[in-house]
């Protein structure tokens, strides 16, 4: 068995494997480059490759930031491990601990002191491990001293004829009577939305935004929430990664958060997804406060993912 640092000359071997090993999330090459080779932070030096022969039989890819990502800059201390997996027939012999000691090493090199599993922002595969695909994933990191966290859940819902609920209909009425104003984004908020956004939650809501922005597509995937005094108090928005069913983030002002403008603007995006022929939306995490909210406006859960970290 060798081990060597990854290569593009491996790159359709590597994906094929990734599909064998992976079954729940099968990517393409596409998928690859995008979100591991054309990240910025990406370094080949922190990816090994286990070759039996000419034959890719595991894989491993580390990240550490080289670039600052928004308000949380360059991170120093954390380092990521985005993704790992090793053919069925050549588990449990030691080639998957090779793999992550490799990557580890090297991170505490760069000046790492804990890493994380997954969740990755902005260019993650995964938010944690699943425990009911990954179940070998679960023991494997529990033997490698990594330390279960939080669940974390993906929901999703059907939209064929949604309607708005009549609770969401009569406080929908209730809150325009206050003076508030739900609409789709328009050009012309953009600065103030972009400040809103960063403000109250943080760079990378703001970059979504503006991404959105750049693409021209905004006024088709944001809705608003403008207060009494015809400021912005609230944003949803979908396709955030391109996919028109994805939805989310969604926030409300903090000064507003008493006045359930929120669920009201989530159906609204609901509905507006349903009018355009998009019949199935779905976000990938929400901490367990979340799931309940989300629970009663008709999503449930379709994946659970668990916060796997260590300090090295």
């Amino acid at each position: 068995m060798k081990f060597t640092n990854y290569t593009q000359s491996v790159e359709k071997e590597v994906v094929e494997c990734w599909n064998r090993c992976c079954t729940f999330d099968e990517i393409t090459v596409d998928k690859f480059r995008k979100q591991a080779l054309f990240d910025d932070n990406f370094d080949s030096e922190l990816c090994w490759v286990a070759l039996d022969q000419d034959k890719v039989c595991g894989f491993v890819m580390a990240t550490k930031r080289k670039f600052p990502y928004l308000e949380r800059g360059l991170e120093p201390d954390r380092g990521w491990i985005n993704v790992i997996f090793v053919d069925k027939e050549y588990r449990r012999q030691g080639i998957g601990k090779t793999l992550l000691q490799l990557a580890e090493t090297k991170l505490k090199e760069l000046g790492v002191k804990n890493i994380t599993l997954g969740a990755y922002s902005p260019n993650y595969f995964f938010a944690g491990i699943d425990p009911a695909n990954y179940n070998e994933a679960i023991h494997f990191f529990n033997a490698m001293n990594y330390q279960a966290g939080a669940e974390h859940y993906s929901m999703a819902r059907d939209l064929h004829g949604f309607k708005l609920t009549e609770k969401t209909e009569k406080k929908k009425i209730e809150a325009e009577e206050k003076g508030y104003i739900f609409s789709k984004f328009d050009y012309s908020y953009s600065l103030e939305l972009l400040d809103f956004l960063k403000n109250e939650f943080g760079g990378g809501w703001k970059r979504n935004a503006l991404i959105a922005m750049q693409n021209h597509l905004a006024e088709d995937v944001i809705l608003i929430v403008l207060n009494k005094n015809k400021k912005i108090c609230g944003f949803c928005m979908r396709m955030i990664d391109g996919n028109p069913m994805r939805f989310g983030p969604i926030g409300i002002a903090e000064a507003e958060r008493n006045a359930g403008i929120g669920g009201i603007l989530l159906e609204l995006q609901m509905r507006e997804m349903s009018r355009q022929g998009i019949y199935h939306m779905y976000f990938v995490t929400t901490d367990e406060p979340g799931k309940r909210y989300y629970e009663r406006h008709g999503l449930s859960v379709f994946r659970t993912f668990i916060e796997y970290r260590r300090d090295i």
